[in-house]
């Protein structure tokens, strides 16, 4: 080597040297941008793959409603699959979040496959289910891969599941920003971890580009007229944000009861989906209809166009929770979605406020309320509404948020900071310790 050339050796040396002592963030950006680039590719390819799929299960079982009577067969073999080959990622998205809160073994990457065919096999046979907890458990797996690779430590492990899960969400339902606030947001109340923000931004972004890159289609929503934020509507959002916190808990809480008694009453873990399916076919036989069976956008939809009646809301939580309770697989959150959209319309006829704005707040009231994330439920209200009705889904998430007390859909989400002095002594407990 030269004078010359050992004379740049140095100086580039320095100034890259000097570069990085101006900007010491940067190495964590062009760190973490490299494996959120790879996160949004991989969960966006997935989340498009499922969004696809899942749409021709539903049109079949539609044009076909006779398959529903197979639902039960098709419990058994979703309970087959997770009782002999699958009990390890049985946990789903509790297994998530207890390895963000302590990691441990890699997450096995078995876990996207099984819980994809598990939930299309739901839905193509009738169950009421959902897809996030699809669309998160797939990215949390493909993700945690990368750990050995990238020779990521403890605390890289947990911002790295708190990005794939944020890819996730924003993925599966069109919603980066709320997305990245979910997974910042929903495994410690109270708390967020700043070191992961820009892993989770970034992932959430390029997830929800790749799956548009796709063609997956997402659903819109329009709410007609949104009144200007004044005394009265604002303490009418109260007074509705008060019912959807209190729908959340029920909800929560029955969910985690009928799970119990489907355990503790069938010994046998195959056969509670059997059950669980044999009760959702003939309810659907009873009523004549397939309302309440799959993820029930077209009824979601037509709560922001009419008041709906209330039993909707009531029926579609019935459905979901003896689905989900039993052992199908899918998530809650579109269902709570329904849930919350026809309650929110049915609601216009006491609160006097426009049907398809109170059925925007319940859609994402409801679901703050559920999982503990108002935040996160306030940002997709904006993205999914338009930002005009930002104030009022604001306090319809928030007040849920308070009202839904100590409860959740997420037995694993950890209390890091109490809604209120009064439940201070549950702080660091999960939910399946209160």
């Amino acid at each position: 080597m030269s004078k010359i050339q050992r004379t740049l050796s140095t100086s580039f040396q320095f100034y890259i040297r000097f570069f990085f002592r101006r900007y010491p963030s940067l190495p964590y950006i062009i760190k973490w941008l490299l494996i959120s680039a790879i996160i949004g590719a991989l969960v966006g390819t997935a989340c498009a793959g499922f969004l696809t799929s899942l749409q021709w299960a539903t049109d079949f079982r539609e044009s076909h409603v006779w398959i529903i009577a197979f639902l039960p067969v098709a419990g058994f073999l979703v309970g087959a699959l997770y009782h002999y080959l699958g009990k390890e990622v049985e946990a789903g998205n509790n297994l998530l979040l207890e390895n963000i809160h302590e990691p441990k073994e890699t997450i096995p990457l078995k876990m996207a496959p099984f819980v994809y065919l598990g939930t299309i096999v739901t839905h193509f046979f009738g169950g009421s289910a959902g897809r996030e907890g699809t669309a998160l458990q797939m990215a949390g797996a493909i993700a945690d891969q990368l750990a050995r690779p990238f020779r990521l430590n403890k605390d890289d492990r947990k911002v790295l599941l708190i990005s794939a899960m944020a890819a996730g969400f924003g993925s599966v339902f069109g919603t980066p920003l709320a997305g990245a606030v979910f997974g910042l947001e929903v495994f410690l109340i109270g708390r967020i971890r700043y070191n992961a923000l820009f892993p989770a931004f970034a992932s959430a972004v390029l997830g929800d580009i790749v799956t548009n890159l796709w063609n997956a289609k997402h659903t819109h929503y329009h709410i007609d007229f949104i009144p200007k934020p004044e005394f009265l509507p604002v303490v009418y959002s109260i007074l509705a944000g008060i019912v959807f916190g209190i729908c959340a808990a029920v909800f929560s809480k029955l969910l985690h009861k009928t799970s119990l008694f489907f355990k503790s009453k069938i010994k046998y873990p195959p056969l509670r989906p059997v059950i669980g399916g044999i009760l959702v076919a003939a309810a659907v036989s009873a009523i004549d209809t397939t309302r309440y069976i799959g993820l029930g956008i077209p009824t979601i939809l037509e709560s922001f166009t009419q008041p709906l009646p209330f039993h909707d809301f009531a029926l579609k939580m019935i459905f979901t929770i003896v689905t989900l309770s039993a052992g199908f697989k899918g998530g809650e959150v579109t269902p709570l979605f329904f849930i919350g959209a026809t309650l929110g319309s049915a609601l216009s006829v006491f609160v006097p406020l426009p049907y398809g704005l109170l059925a925007g707040m319940g859609f994402v009231g409801v679901f703050a309320g559920a999982t503990n994330t108002p935040l996160a439920c306030t940002l997709m209200g904006i993205e999914l509404f338009g930002a005009e009705c930002g104030v009022y889904v604001a306090i319809a998430c928030v007040v849920s948020y308070l009202f839904s007390g100590n409860n959740s859909i997420y037995t694993k989400q950890k209390i890091g900071e109490a809604k209120n002095k009064r439940f201070e002594h549950l702080t660091d407990k999960s939910f399946k310790d209160v």
